[in-house]
């Protein structure tokens, strides 16, 4: 067992929200060599670096493991934002279980599905920040009525716009994970005029990091409770290094080793060809033939659900391998169309489950030697 003292540098678990526009967007690109998978597709006016806009829960699953399998593209993954993200996990969830709405389930199990998965996905990310990346998660706010069991009357507070109904059981979840929690806002200033009116002046845009009555917050980096909305204010959390290096052994000597007292064993000389030189260049076909050239890949019909054909781009996958596939399966001929393909079918099996349909599609491919 071993056992450490004092703090650990490592990348950092960052969640901003706040009202529409107030520029999270902006601030989440100052955060080290950022890349952003912009579920929403809000920084197209913005010279950052970007993923192609998700389609599906499953596109997004493999957006993250693409920056895993390639952690150094980047220092700080901004997914933008987790609400639109929390709308593809119940797509994906819904797809799943055959239902049209999160509704449909009854009892309250789509909600806990929802959160089950909404879990998963912040797992996801959490292997991300062991390989020294920082996540940032930005969200929008809304403001709802809050009563507290113990006192009388209710007050409107700023919480993470996350599902209307699924809210209460995936906001904890994420407040839960994050390191920081920052609720960016405008600052107003209610001022009573001489004849009594009330005034608003200010507006200035602010960061809020610890807990209010008035909104969520959280920081455990002994943050002031206010901040200018400046990546200037945070900064030097993330200028240390992001993950610690263990000890590194003693460098070798780059002197040549000194050769061995013992005899060394005499290499066999290698051996005179016996066969004529007209039969070495009698080689078999399929030795000197060229491999057989792919042809060039295609991209499917514009007429197919954006979920599936972003999934077939990103995997170089044709129509012609899913039906073949689909057809292994006894799901439909392998002459139907996937254009005709009953749309429940491609969101609940092909689009949910296309790890597995993927593979099955690479093991029917005949890749040239």
């Amino acid at each position: 067992m071993q056992i450490t003292r004092g703090k650990r540098a490592r990348a950092q678990k960052v969640v901003i929200y706040g009202p529409e526009g107030i520029g999270k967007s902006s601030f989440a690109a100052q955060f080290p060599e950022p890349l952003f998978i912009d579920t929403e597709g809000s920084t197209d006016n913005m010279d950052v670096a970007r993923m192609d806009k998700p389609s599906s829960y499953t596109m997004l699953k493999n957006q993250i493991a693409f920056i895993k399998a390639n952690p150094t593209v980047c220092r700080t993954l901004v997914v933008d934002t987790i609400d639109w993200a929390e709308a593809l996990i119940i797509d994906d969830v819904c797809a799943q279980h055959g239902k049209k709405g999160i509704e449909d389930f009854g009892w309250g199990n789509g909600y806990t599905y929802t959160k089950e998965e909404m879990g998963r996905f912040l797992n996801l990310l959490g292997e991300l920040v062991d390989l020294g990346i920082n996540v940032v998660l930005t969200a929008h706010a809304q403001m709802r009525k809050f009563e507290q069991p113990d006192e009388m009357g209710a007050y409107d507070r700023w919480e993470l716009k996350l599902g209307k109904k699924t809210s209460s059981q995936t906001a904890p979840l994420v407040k839960e994970w994050a390191d920081m929690v920052l609720f960016a806002n405008y600052k107003t200033t209610v001022m009573t005029a001489d004849n009594g009116k009330k005034k608003a002046t200010g507006g200035a845009r602010v960061l809020y990091t610890e807990h209010h009555p008035a909104w969520d917050a959280k920081n455990r980096h002994g943050l002031p409770p206010e901040l200018p909305l400046d990546f200037g204010s945070i900064a030097h959390i993330f200028a240390q290094p992001q993950v610690s290096q263990p000890d590194r052994l003693p460098e070798q000597p780059t002197q040549a080793p000194q050769q061995p007292t013992e005899m060394p064993v005499p290499k066999p000389e290698p051996q005179p060809q016996t066969q004529p030189q007209e039969e070495l260049g009698k080689a078999p076909d399929a030795l000197t033939s060229p491999a057989p050239e792919r042809q060039p890949y295609q991209e499917p019909h514009l007429a197919l659900p954006t979920a599936l054909r972003d999934l077939m781009i990103q995997n170089q996958v044709t129509e012609l391998e899913i039906q073949k596939a689909v057809a292994q399966k006894g799901y439909y001929p392998v002459d139907t169309p996937v254009i005709m393909y009953d749309p429940e079918f491609i969101n609940g099996v092909l689009v949910s489950a296309w790890a597995q349909v993927f593979e099955l599609i690479k093991e029917n491919r005949i890749l040239p030697f």
